[in-house]
C-alpha cells in the first residue's frame, strides 16, 4: 500500500513539476525572442568637406553640441566624420544640419553661401577650378 501511494505521489510531483517547466518556458520565451535587442549607441560615418585642423575642431565641436552625439572623430585625410550617438535622442539628419550650419556640406546639406564665407580662409575647401 505504501508502494502504490509513492508511486502516486511520485506521479503528481512528476506532473506539477512538468506544468512548472510549461508554464515557466511560456513566460520566458516571448521576452526571450519576441523583442528585438535594440543597440543604445550606433557608429555611423559620413562626408564632410574641410581641409585643416582647424577645420576639424570646428567640426567636432558642433557635432558634440547636437544632443545624443556622444563621440565624433572628423578623419582629414578622408574627410570623413565617425560619431557614436544614440538613435533614440538624434537623427543623422540632425547633425549634418548642425554641421552645414557652421560652414561644411555634407551629403544631405550644403552650407549656406553666409556661413561657408564666415569660415578662415585656410578652411576654404571649394575651388574654382581656372583654365
Amino acid at each position: 500500500m505504501c508502494l502504490i501511494i509513492g508511486i502516486l505521489n511520485n506521479q503528481k510531483s512528476n506532473m506539477l513539476k512538468k506544468i512548472i517547466l510549461t508554464l515557466a518556458f511560456l513566460f520566458i520565451t516571448p521576452s526571450i525572442y519576441g523583442q528585438e535587442k535594440v543597440k543604445k549607441n550606433i557608429r555611423a560615418s559620413f562626408e564632410v568637406s574641410g581641409v585643416c585642423m582647424m577645420c576639424k575642431s570646428r567640426i567636432e565641436k558642433a557635432s558634440l553640441k547636437v544632443k545624443g552625439i556622444k563621440m565624433a572623430t572628423w578623419d582629414i585625410p578622408s574627410n570623413t566624420i565617425t560619431v557614436i550617438y544614440n538613435p533614440k535622442k538624434v537623427e543623422l539628419t540632425s547633425l549634418q544640419k548642425a554641421i552645414s550650419a557652421i560652414g561644411h556640406d555634407t551629403p544631405l546639406f550644403k552650407a549656406t553661401e553666409q556661413s561657408y564665407n564666415s569660415l578662415p580662409k585656410c578652411c576654404l575647401y571649394k575651388t574654382e577650378n581656372v583654365h
